[in-house]
């Protein structure tokens, strides 16, 4: 299953060629994670932090004043990370696909943490494997 973000794009996103800036990419990534972990009925209440983003860029998003779509996944879940994927796009036109590694934090403790059960669960429904055994079924 993969979550989808309908990433509102904003004046000031726009670099001077009219393009959405290649910098801003990041913040509409960080948009879409807190939209998919910090939801009432699944929290990662506890913290989280990033510790890696990859980005490639494929299109130029042209500044328009409707949302673009952030579709992610999880790719890798480990003892004390995860992996996120994503694609900005439109329909079948992909302007960015780039992941984020996660890291579970205890900020009172100010170190990481493993990654709960509960979690855990959570984020196997949005693996590329939950995806594909739902389709075999």
């Amino acid at each position: 299953m993969r979550h989808i973000y309908r990433c509102p794009l904003r004046w000031s996103d726009m670099d001077a060629y009219g393009h959405v800036n290649n910098a801003v990419f990041v913040r509409y990534l960080e948009e879409a994670r807190i939209d998919f972990l910090f939801r009432p009925e699944k929290d990662f209440q506890q913290g989280s932090v990033v510790a890696r983003h990859e980005i490639d860029y494929k299109r130029q998003l042209v500044h328009r004043h409707h949302p673009v779509d952030i579709e992610l996944w999880i790719t890798e879940i480990r003892a004390a990370s995860f992996t996120i994927t994503y694609e900005v796009k439109d329909d079948d036109v992909v302007y960015v696909r780039a992941s984020t590694v996660v890291v579970p934090f205890d900020f009172e403790a100010q170190r990481p943490r493993r990654i709960t059960a509960e979690e855990r669960e959570f984020l196997q429904e949005y693996t590329d494997d939950a995806e594909e055994e739902a389709v075999a079924a």
